[in-house]
């Protein structure tokens, strides 16, 4: 636990942040009390390193035991930093520390004011690296996002990089800042995981294993058991799902589902209609005909949802197959249990509450699901692919967060070394089939780290033929194995995947952009109901308009989005802060901002409003007037026709869709030639402005598309949108995803949907790719990851962009006029987040470390008692707070994205 005296450290930090606005910039004070260097080991706790060698220093580094976020790690590590005007204290601008230079925060005001957000080429870059990784990785998230891992080390470096951070990086290594010990094995992820898997599946690989199927079929349509000389029904039907998940392989799956369909009673009632179905081939049978396209309701003129819910349990009755009440009459185990749940909910129809809850009895008290169906009361013993079953069907009946938690913290923990399952405990190997079971229920919660190892494991088990063995201590492939595999091996799960047959191109799952809402406007994300905050007491405007633009293009919360836009057109004023719209904007300043103010202006036409007269600024005219003549670095213009201190593409793009959707075309003639002129000859845009040494990027490219997009009667305009969506396009990930600086990234993926839209009858198939793939980055919460391949948990940035630009609306053409609207209710999540508040921790007697660092050590921060004066000091502050609280209790929540 905490120290006392570092309880008081987070509350002078909170304190400061909260009252602390200066006129360069937002500063953060903290009490240079870190834990003793000591109390970080390899496995616990986080170091960060600062380097302040530019300025003739050293560097420096602190230890936080229990950090929660690279900004807190930062601070109670002993450091102290000053965010800026334009994005608020979570926005790194300056840092110092008592050891250096008498605490001296740098770079000076005379270096740089942190009035706007600092240069690509002159900034604190954000590295860092998990237990055993010996290079660094630069950090995608902002300190407010990033959560630091049990031994991973940080770094702040102080110069230049590019986005995606290839460049820049320290020139020291992770082992020389590291906490002392032996260092651990590198694993799969920076945060956990169980280390070792196998490197991830190849699209190779997943044809493969396809192409291994269809060779195994008899007569093409079927799988045939030699053994007991009968059409295996459950292998088939295994089969043709793991052909629909694996995108291909269309002729052989129609030829299996017709031959299913013509002996679905059969397959479903092998003992005849008068006796109890196989309720696992009935479950299964009916997921797949949803998965293909088809309706499960009349498969043949069978219901198949039918011979679920007319079997449901009322009790205990052996004879009747029921071992308790709520059991789908005939289930053979938890895991057909689940497939029945999912298949009535991927169908439209609500389970009788008496099969969910006798889902939630087979959870043993470690949070996975029992290994049978076992009556109420006895004892219970988990396995891993019920368990992954059981997440299946949790994640796609929403709500149930406890049990989801626990569900993945048990698959976490069981998880072997080389990334498999076993299939029971004490079994001597992990198990193709459990950990493909496994990863798909941890796929479909959004659990990125052990879903990449077991995907890592599974790619380990393939073999020459293309099949998948049952395990490690085998060489053969196996029906069985491949079969269930091939959907975690393809990276799909049977709670979201989509494989029509015939007819349009495939189009998959998309978002659930209700929920997406519902999650947005929580007041654990919405503080106030009106606006973001990126560090509390903080407005991020910025992030504020990106929820605005989201609920006016999904249009299902209309007085969220009437109070949205008030706030931003009143001021955007928070308490006592000084830190305003006005303060972001600068209009009439040394620092206008072109982007904030073009980002204004856009959300003004999006809702209604004229942005002549938008919150006292016409926005029209500051936009002309920042408009720059000529190159000039002094006044933040980059050449002829860039807005002043508009140093992205990004930015530029909003302030010219400001102008023309104002019927502006002349003024904005010079902003679009120079927007013109930074497109490349592959068609792409690149992310920076000035553009040299910056690489071609998806979210640019799909902004400037928009943007030239609004001149149909310009030939130029319209080849040069041409070339922006082909490059845009053949950047799509096999996975449907689009790369950005987090990974394949749910917000480049979203703006690329809205680029992709322009040319809607060009690419259809890609769109469709595109929604899947955010479609399985949802969390059960209703929001959604940042990447794929990151850290896992729903994001206020990536869900902005991910519910707006989910429905393809251009910001050229969005529109929701809040005039003309009735204000809808807030859309109700199946559960909706209820904000908690945190513990106070108990106090601790805490000691001073004795121990003297060697003389070739790093130095190191932190360790010393606060004074009595200060602690009185921090008394009186604390008493003022306790007091504030009690008048105005409310949680918050950090929900930083990238800065």
């Amino acid at each position: 636990m905490p120290s006392l005296t570092r309880r008081w450290s987070r509350l002078w930090t909170a304190v400061t942040a909260l009252l602390t606005l200066t006129v360069t910039g937002v500063a953060v004070a903290a009490v240079a009390a870190a834990d003793p260097i000591e109390a970080c080991t390899p496995s616990r706790g986080a170091i960060v390193a600062v380097d302040f060698r530019p300025w003739n220093g050293q560097v420096l580094r602190g230890c936080d035991a229990t950090p929660t976020t690279g900004f807190e790690l930062l601070h109670e590590a002993g450091f102290t930093t000053t965010g800026t005007a334009h994005d608020g204290p979570g926005f790194i601008c300056r840092i110092g520390n008592a050891g250096f230079d008498g605490g001296t925060q740098y770079p000076t005001p005379e270096r740089e004011a942190c009035q706007l957000t600092p240069p690509a080429s002159a900034y604190w870059s954000y590295w860092y690296a998990p237990p055993g990784q010996a290079g660094w990785t630069y950090s995608p998230l902002g300190a407010m996002g990033k959560v630091p891992g049990p031994g991973e080390v940080q770094a702040w470096v102080y110069g230049g990089t590019d986005i995606g951070g290839t460049t820049g990086r320290p020139t020291f290594t992770p082992d020389e800042v590291r906490a002392a010990g032996p260092t651990p094995s590198p694993t799969v992820s920076p945060t956990a995981g169980p280390g070792g898997p196998g490197a991830p599946p190849t699209e190779a690989q997943v044809a493969a294993a396809a192409s291994y199927l269809v060779g195994k079929l008899t007569d093409g349509d079927h799988v045939y058991n030699p053994d007991g000389e009968f059409v295996d029904y459950t292998r088939t039907i295994v089969v043709a799902t793991g052909l629909a998940a694996s995108g291909g392989q269309d002729p052989a799956l129609t030829k299996i589902r017709d031959y299913l369909v013509a002996h679905v009673d059969a397959a479903v009632f092998p003992d005849g209609t008068g006796a109890l179905p196989n309720q696992t081939n009935a479950a299964s049978l009916a997921l797949l005909t949803i998965i293909t396209g088809g309706d499960p309701r009349d498969v043949d003129g069978r219901d198949l949802l039918a011979v679920l819910t007319d079997r449901v349990c009322a009790g205990a009755d052996v004879g009747a197959g029921c071992t308790a009440a709520g059991d789908f009459a005939g289930s053979y185990a938890p895991s057909t249990h689940a497939f029945a749940l999912l298949a009535l909910d991927r169908a439209g129809i609500t389970p009788p509450q008496a099969t969910v809850d006798r889902l939630l009895q087979w959870q043993c008290a470690g949070g996975g699901f029992a290994d049978s169906l076992i009556a109420p009361g006895d004892p219970c013993t988990p396995d891993p692919a019920n368990t992954g079953a059981a997440l299946l069907a949790l994640s796609a009946l929403g709500g149930h967060s406890t049990e989801i938690t626990a569900a993945k913290t048990y698959l976490t923990g069981a998880q072997q070394v080389d990334g498999g399952y076993l299939p029971y405990l004490g079994a001597g190997a992990a198990e193709s089939y459990t950990t493909a079971l496994a990863a798909q229920g941890l796929l479909a919660v959004g659990a990125a780290e052990p879903v990449a190892a077991a995907r890592g494991f599974l790619a380990a088990r393939t073999t020459a033929d293309g099949g998948l063995t049952a395990d490690a201590t085998v060489t053969e492939s196996d029906l069985v194995a491949t079969s269930g595999a091939l959907p975690a091996l393809a990276g799909q799960n049977l709670a979201t995947l989509t494989h029509r047959l015939g007819g349009e191109p495939p189009q998959g799952p998309t978002p659930d952009l209700a929920k997406g809402v519902a999650w947005l406007v929580a007041p654990t994300q919405l503080v106030d109901g009106r606006y973001y905050e990126s560090f509390p007491g903080f407005p991020e405007f910025g992030l504020t308009i990106d929820g605005a633009f989201a609920l006016a293009a999904a249009g299902l919360d209309d007085a969220k989005l009437a109070a949205i836009t008030d706030f931003i057109r009143g001021g955007g004023k928070v308490g006592d802060s000084e830190f305003t719209v006005d303060t972001w904007l600068g209009i009439g300043t040394e620092f206008p901002s072109g982007g904030a103010i073009g980002k204004v202006a856009v959300l003004a036409q999006a809702t209604g409003h004229d942005p002549t007269t938008f919150g006292g600024h016409n926005l029209i005219t500051a936009l002309r007037d920042i408009t720059c003549t000529r190159a000039d670095q002094a006044t933040g213009c980059a050449a002829a026709g860039n807005y002043r201190n508009a140093p992205s593409v990004f930015a530029q793009v909003l302030g010219i869709i400001a102008q023309l959707r104002a019927g502006q075309a002349q003024d904005a003639a010079a902003p679009i030639g120079f927007l013109k002129s930074l497109q490349r000859a592959n068609g792409a845009f690149p992310s920076l402005i000035p553009a040299e040494g910056s690489g071609d990027e998806v979210d640019s490219t799909a902004m400037a598309a928009m943007a030239l997009a609004m001149l149909p009667d310009d030939p130029d305009a319209v080849t040069a949108v041409d070339k922006a969506l082909t490059w845009l396009t053949s950047q799509q990930q096999a996975d449907g995803g689009f790369p950005g600086a987090a990974g394949i990234s749910t917000n480049s993926t979203a703006l690329a949907i809205q680029g992709m839209t322009l040319r809607r009858g060009t690419y259809t198939p890609q769109i469709g790719k595109a929604l899947a793939f955010l479609a399985r980055q949802q969390n059960p919460d209703g929001g959604f990851n940042v990447a794929s391949d990151g850290q896992a948990g729903s994001d206020v940035r990536a869900s902005t962009q991910v519910v707006g630009g989910a429905t393809g609306i251009s910001f050229g053409t969005l529109l929701r006029d809040v005039h003309d609207l009735n204000p809808t209710p807030s859309p109700s999540p199946s559960q909706s987040p209820s904000p908690s508040t945190s513990p106070s921790p108990s106090p601790s007697v805490s000691s001073e470390p004795s121990a003297t660092p060697p003389p070739d050590a790093m130095p190191v921060t932190g360790g010393s008692i606060i004074s009595l004066a200060l602690a009185a000091l921090l008394l009186i502050v604390a008493g003022v707070v306790l007091l504030l609280l009690a008048r105005r209790r409310r949680t918050i929540t950090d929900t930083a994205g990238p800065s």
